[in-house]
C-alpha cells in the first residue's frame, strides 16, 4: 500500500505511545489531525488547516462560534499568566475540540451537551476531565468578557479522577536498566527521573551548574510562578553525573550535542521503554510516581515527599503514592514500634 505523503504534517508519538498528526506550516496555525492518515476526518481538517488564514486564530474563526471563544481565550490576561509548558498542554487539548466543535454557537452550549461530551469519554475519565477543566477555563473567560451570558460547564460533575500516567513498578526498572547500561544517555535519563521525582519539563533543563555539595537544585515552573528545590543526590544519580562531560549545557543532549525539548525527550524516552519491553505509556511521568511510591516504601511522611517532588497538595503526594505495596508499608510501620510492651 503506498504511503500518503502530506505536505506540513508532522508525526509525533505522545508519553502514552500514541501517535498523534499536527499541520504546521509557518505564519499558520497548528493544528490536531485527527483519526487515521488519509481518513475523513484526518483529510477534513487538514483542508481546513490548509486553507486557514495567516497569524492569529481569530481570522479564521467566525464571531459567535466556539473556535473564536477558544482564540478569544487565547489573547486573554489568564492565558499569558501561563507558563509555557501549561500554555501548550492546554492548547493542545483546546485544538483537538475546536477541529470537531469550533463551528458550534458558543452561546448554545448547555451543560446537557457538556454532560454528553463527558458521558461519551467515559473510557477515557482523566483526558476527559482535562478537556472539561479547559473548556470551563475558556467559558469563564468568555462570561468576564461578555461573550457568552453563562458557562455550561460550572455545576456539571466531572469524572472521577483515575489514576493518570501509569507508574512504572520495580520490574519496570529493572527491566530498563538491563537494556540500557550505566553511561548510556537512557540510563541517565532514568536516574535523573527516579532520584529527583521531578517532572520531564524540569529534567531537560538539569546541567552541572544545579550541582553543588552533593545536592541538586530543581526550579519547578507552575503556571506563573517558580518553586526552588533542594534535594540530597542519591549515589546511583551521582554516579551517573560524575561520568557526565564538564563542558554540556545540560544533562540530556540530543545525538547532535543539543539540548532536549520536552516534547523531544518525551517521545525518545517512551521509545527507549518500549525497546526495553515495557509497555507503550511507560512514560516520564510514570517515573515521578515510581519515586513517590518508593519514598512512601521507604516509610517518608506525605509532608517529607512532598519536600522532594514539590507537589503543594498533600491529596496530590496520596495520587501518587497509591501505587506503594502494602507489604513494604507494613514492614515500615511495624518496624517503628518498639519491642517494650
Amino acid at each position: 500500500m503506498a504511503k500518503l505523503e502530506l505536505p506540513f504534517v508532522q508525526r509525533f508519538v505522545d508519553r502514552n505511545g500514541h501517535v498523534r498528526h499536527y499541520f504546521r506550516r509557518r505564519g499558520y496555525e497548528r493544528a490536531v489531525l485527527p483519526g487515521e492518515v488519509g481518513s475523513k476526518a484526518f483529510m477534513d481538517a487538514y483542508q481546513v488547516a490548509m486553507g486557514g488564514k495567516k497569524s492569529a486564530g481569530q481570522e479564521r474563526s467566525v464571531a459567535g462560534t466556539v473556535s473564536a471563544l477558544i482564540a478569544a481565550y487565547y489573547g486573554s490576561t489568564v492565558w499569558r499568566e501561563l507558563g509555557a509548558t501549561t500554555q501548550a498542554n492546554y492548547r493542545n487539548i483546546l485544538e483537538r475540540f475546536r477541529v470537531e466543535h469550533g463551528a458550534l454557537p458558543a452561546a448554545e452550549l448547555q451543560p446537557r451537551h457538556i454532560k454528553a461530551i463527558r458521558d461519551k469519554g467515559a473510557d477515557r475519565p482523566g483526558a476527559t476531565r482535562n478537556l472539561l477543566k479547559r473548556l470551563r477555563g475558556v467559558y469563564a473567560v468568555g462570561v468576564d468578557l461578555e461573550l457568552v451570558p453563562s458557562n455550561p460547564v460550572v455545576g456539571v460533575k466531572l469524572p472521577k479522577e483515575g489514576d493518570g500516567f501509569r507508574a512504572w513498578t520495580e520490574e519496570d526498572v529493572e527491566k530498563f536498566e538491563a537494556k540500557w547500561p550505566e553511561g548510556s544517555r537512557a540510563r541517565l535519563a532514568l536516574a535523573l527521573l527516579l532520584y529527583t521525582g521531578q517532572r520531564r519539563s524540569d529534567v531537560v533543563g538539569m546541567g552541572l551548574q544545579h550541582v553543588k555539595g552533593g545536592e541538586i537544585t530543581v526550579i519547578q515552573k507552575k503556571g506563573g510562578y517558580k518553586v526552588h528545590l533542594v534535594i540530597p543526590m542519591h549515589p546511583n544519580l551521582k554516579r551517573a553525573v560524575d561520568a557526565l562531560p564538564k563542558t554540556n549545557l545540560t544533562f540530556i543532549m540530543t545525538e547532535y550535542g543539543k539540548p532536549m525539548s520536552e516534547a523531544g525527550f518525551t517521545q525518545w524516552f517512551v521509545e527507549c521503554a518500549i525497546a526495553a519491553g515495557l509497555p507503550p505509556r511507560s512514560g516520564p511521568h510514570g517515573l515521578r510516581k515510581a519515586a513517590a511510591r518508593r519514598l512512601a516504601e521507604a516509610g517518608c511522611t506525605p509532608h517529607q515527599i512532598a519536600s522532594v517532588t514539590g507537589h503543594a497538595s498533600l491529596k496530590e503526594v496520596e495520587r501518587y503514592t497509591k501505587s506503594a505495596g502494602q507489604a513494604g508499608l507494613a514492614r515500615a510501620a511495624m518496624s517503628k514500634l518498639s519491642d517494650e510492651p
